[in-house]
This record gives structure tokens, sequence and C-alpha cells, in this order.
């Protein structure tokens, strides 16, 4: 070699040098995702702009650009593939355009969906043996036979508790209580411990050997619920509200809430569901949800509220809060009343259908106004469940007393599911800037039976979406399953219809109370951006934007234009979460 062209070539090494340190700083993961080209992909719709941001103006794009776990860039396929191929150093060392792949013909892309309020593990049992749609008790009954014939270990074991959920009173041909004899009349089911969740999960139905093993119950009134008796005032079974933690049974094993689990999450990610908040977690189901944190083990993004136990001290000042990759708990949740379907939903006035009682609530007001700001103070998110119209004028007194001079957005208080309001509290909403958690399915649950239990005048107050919109409050979806369907498209539809599944209503085909119908825009706002606001991760959720996480779910059709009664016959083609297919393919 020639010397004189030795000290170019050094210069020349030192220049090349100086460009790959420089390409490594600004680039740190350039080598890994040269070695891996699905951590950058653009993911880009044929038909134009069919990709819904959800960002502050509800734009669409054609495209997203997704490198590693978040969004990078968003925009056209021109200009994403001119930006990306063209001017990146990608492009430029190693010569490879980027993976452009594209949804399939009249397909849309959203967000990942989060329910507001669920219950994980409730769910998951359910599943078992699952009691939702039986018209009679003896449909019942015949359901928990058949469910002790198909398992011989229970058959043969009568000293196994069954464990089942779902049932709704409300839907059969009787008006009356179910009751421990109702089971013992059937031959297979007789002589066991049986618990029965209702479908609202505010009623025990339990057999005489499970009431056996319960006794002695009290005599006296159970504060907060009660206990349904004969005309001799012996139990005959059903327990409601807190009356339910009277009932004796053992603790579900590690191998059954896994079980359960893992039930649930097959569902959730084929619903398109990245993200739940589970609302309220007794302390062994949140101790089980943080050992999968521990392990990475966990499916989807869960936000936990921790369960209070009123019972004990308070403890918000001691309690750990958990900030974890895909599990956080920093809420509280707190019963104020029952439901509305076991009439224990706490009214100003008496129940329609049944003026000896105006329902219960579950917690005494004063202790209310004495929790809610401690759990504020010492950093908690306080979400309580308030159904009845005099359960949630007292959770807003006592919110209205804590936010005095408060910084409300740093707080982010939840009223969870307030179903019937006054006017009076609809208006207070807004200003206070309470977030109301709501699930619209049940609308279409309730509206078959709301207004004999209600009344014509009260009952405009149930479900009003829009009169809560108007107020400036920001509203949040979720389905409450185990109660209703866990699938998030029937959240969207029942919200923007308020008709049943098979499109009809009590007041017809436009929708029970159609004025009180969410928009689309809205409701998709409410299944994607607004529980990532109310769970305080806005910043990297809830909407297709650059730098925040790549959740989003692909959809076989447009929800946001096709006809209503084609959105449930939309499918999840596809669930991601931090770039990576969970459910489907991209």
């Amino acid at each position: 070699m020639s010397n004189h062209l030795v000290p170019f070539l050094a210069s020349w090494k030192s220049l090349l040098a100086v460009v790959l340190l420089a390409c490594l700083s600004s680039y740190p993961n350039l080598l890994e995702l040269y070695s891996n080209k699905s951590a950058t992909y653009a993911l880009c719709s044929s038909e134009g702009n069919k990709i819904y941001t959800v960002d502050q103006h509800d734009i669409q794009v054609q495209c997203i650009v997704v490198r590693n776990n978040r969004i990078a860039d968003v925009g056209s396929l021109g200009n994403i593939t001119s930006h990306w191929n063209r001017q990146s150093l990608w492009h430029l060392i190693f010569r490879s355009s980027l993976d452009v792949r594209f949804i399939p013909s009249g397909a849309i892309v959203v967000p990942g969906f989060s329910d507001s309020h669920a219950h994980i593990l409730e769910y998951g049992a359910s599943k078992v043996l699952p009691l939702e749609g039986t018209k009679t008790i003896e449909e019942t009954v015949a359901r928990v036979r058949e469910f002790v014939l198909a398992n011989p270990d229970i058959q043969n074991d009568t000293s196994r508790y069954i464990v089942g959920g779902g049932w709704d009173h409300t839907i059969w041909s009787t008006s009356r209580w179910p009751t421990a004899a109702d089971l013992e009349a059937d031959p297979i089911v007789r002589n066991r411990p049986i618990v029965l969740q209702s479908k609202d999960c505010h009623a025990l139905w339990i057999s005489a050997k499970a009431l056996e093993a319960s006794s002695p119950l009290p005599d006296e009134e159970i504060e907060g619920g009660f206990i349904v008796r004969d005309d001799h005032g012996r139990p005959t079974g059903v327990l409601i509200d807190n009356a339910q933690s009277l009932v004796d049974q053992p603790e579900p094993s590690h191998s059954d809430i896994l079980r359960q689990f893992n039930l649930a999450m097959k569902d959730a990610l084929s619903l398109g569901l990245t993200s739940i908040h589970d609302a309220g977690l007794k302390p062994e189901s949140l101790q089980f949800f943080e050992s999968l944190e521990a392990k990475n083990a966990l499916p989807l993004r869960v936000y936990g509220m921790t369960y209070y136990d009123e019972s004990k001290p308070y403890n918000g000042n001691t309690t750990r809060k958990i900030y974890g990759r895909r599990l956080t708990a920093r809420s509280i949740k707190i019963f104020a009343d029952g439901a509305l379907r076991t009439s224990g939903a706490a009214l100003y006035e008496p129940y329609a259908d049944n003026p000896s009682t105006n329902g219960v609530m579950r917690i005494d007001p004063e202790v209310l106004k004495d929790i809610i700001p401690k759990y504020l103070r010492d950093g908690w998110q306080v979400n309580v469940h308030a159904i009845g119209d005099r359960a949630n004028g007292i959770v807003l007194d006592a919110f209205e007393a804590a936010l005095s001079g408060a910084n409300v957005s740093a707080l982010r208080p939840r009223l969870e599911h307030a179903q019937l309001l006054s006017e009076a509290d609809m208006h207070r909403l807004g200003k206070l800037g309470v977030i109301v958690s709501v699930q619209p399915t049940h609308v279409i649950d309730d509206m078959w039976y709301a207004e004999e239990r209600l009344g014509p005048d009260r009952v405009k107050g149930l479900y009003a979406f829009r009169s809560i919109v108007d107020s400036g409050a920001l509203l949040t979806l979720g389905s409450d399953f185990p109660v209703a369907s866990s699938n998030p498209l029937a959240t969207f539809y029942a919200a923007i219809t308020r008709l049943s599944f098979d499109g009809v209503s009590p007041h017809g085909p436009e929708g029970w109370h159609p004025e009180q119908r969410l928009s689309r825009a809205e409701a998709l706002r409410g299944l994607t951006i607004n529980p990532a606001y109310a769970s305080f991760t806005e910043n990297i959720r809830g909407s297709l934007e650059i730098g925040k996480l790549a959740d989003f779910v692909v959809l076989s059709r447009d929800i946001m234009s096709i006809p209503v009664g084609n959105i449930l016959k939309t499918q999840v083609l596809a669930t991601v979460i931090d770039g990576k297919s969970v459910y489907g393919a991209i």
C-alpha cells in the first residue's frame, strides 16, 4: 500500500467511527431493530384514512409506524415511506425498506379498548358454572344439575362446594326470590353446599347445606344488607348486599384462581381489550395479580381498585400502592349502596313497586365524609359505587367537601355507576370535576323493568348519559362484567343506540330515552382515551399518537360509519399490546 494513502485511510476510519457513534447515540436501539425487523413496521390501510387516532381532534390517518412498543409516526402512506425509507438512518446504513403491512379491506384500526369497570376473577368464576339467561328458577336449578352430572369428581363428592353465578330474578316468570328449598327439590342437586351469585353480584342464593354451614345467622337486621326470610322469620337462602359476607364458604385455591384468570383473559384479548379497570380487588386477588406482574405474566394492563374494608381502621397511609409495568393499584373502591335489581339502591323516595323500602346505604354517610378526604390526602384515587339518587347525592356531598380548594385533576375522584341522579346532582358533576364511570349495557338490561320500579318521572334520571356529558363531566365506559357482556363492542352499541341486541326497546326503534344517546365519537373516546385519563395514563395510552404505547385493535368493519345493526357483527381481527399481536395477527 502506498504510504501517502495511510493518513487518508486513518482519517476515513476515524470519520466512519464518529458517524457510527452518532448513529448509535441517536438511535440506541438501531442494532436491535436491524436484528429484529418486526420491531419496526408500518400498519396502513389501502383504502385511505381508516386509522382512528382518537387524539384531541379525532383525526384519522392512513398509517401508523410502530417502533419497539411505541407509536413512532402517523400519517399518509406516501409521507411515511418517504420519511422512513429515504431519510432515515435505517435506510441509509442498512439499505432496508420499512416493513409496511396492510389491514384487510373494510377494516379499521382504533386504540386498544379499555373496560373502566369490570371484575376479572369473578368473570372467570362465572364461566365455570354460568347461570345467565335462565328464564325460571327450575331452569336455573337444571343448570346446576347438568354441571354436577358433567363433573364426576363433583358428582361423587357431596361435600364439595359448588359455586356459580349469573342468575337474574328480574327476567324470571315469577316475582319471588329463589330459595334453598328450590335447590333441594332436585335429587341430584340436593344435600350439597351450593353458593350462586346473582347477575348483579349483590345477592347470593345458597343451598340448605350452605345455609347450615353459615348458621347461626343473626336475628337482627344487617347494616347495609338484609337476609330474605319467610313468614316465620327463617332465612330462605338468599342474602342481599352486606349480608353476603355472612355466607361461610372455602376460599378458592391458587389453581382455581388461575383457571378463572385464564378464562377471563382468553375472552378479553379476543374482544380487543388491552386494559381493564378491576373494580374491587380483595387482598388475596390483588396478591395474585401482583405475583403475575412480578413474573411479567400479565397479558394485558390491569388498573386495580383496592377493596375498602370498612370493618378495619383506616389504613390508607400505610397501604402500599403498586406502579408496575402492567399492574397499577393506586385507587380505593368504596361501596355506598346496593343495586337496582335487588331494590338495594339507596333512593330519596321509596321504590314505586315496593313502597316499603327506599333501598339501603351500605356505608354510613359520616364514614364517607371521614375517609374520603383521608384517602385523597394520602394520594389515593377514590372510586365510589353509587347507584341510587340518594347514594349519589351523599357521595357528591362528601366529594364536594373533600375537594374544596384541591387540584381535582391531580386527584380524579370517580363515581362508579352513577345510575340514577337528581337533576341538581347532574349539574354538580361538571363543576366538581368528578369522573363518571358508567356501563351502557346495563341500560338495555334494566330498561324493561326500570319504569315500574322507579315511576315515570324519576326514571328520566336513570342512565342519563347525555345529561351527564352536557354537565361537563368526563364519561368513561365499562361493562361491569360478569354482570353484563364483556364485549366492548356491546358497550359501544348500547351507548349509541339504547336498544337491545336484537334492536328493540320499550320506547321503539330509536332506543329507550333516545335523547340520552351518545355519539359514536363520544362512545369511542369513552372506551379509549377517557379510561386512560381515569387511570392517570392519558400521556402514554388511550390514543394513537407519537410516543404513546402501541396498544391497538384491528376491527373487521368500520364501527364509526356502518349501520348500527352491523356493529355487533364486527370481528376483532387482531389485538396488539406493546406493538405485538396477543390475539390474531397483523
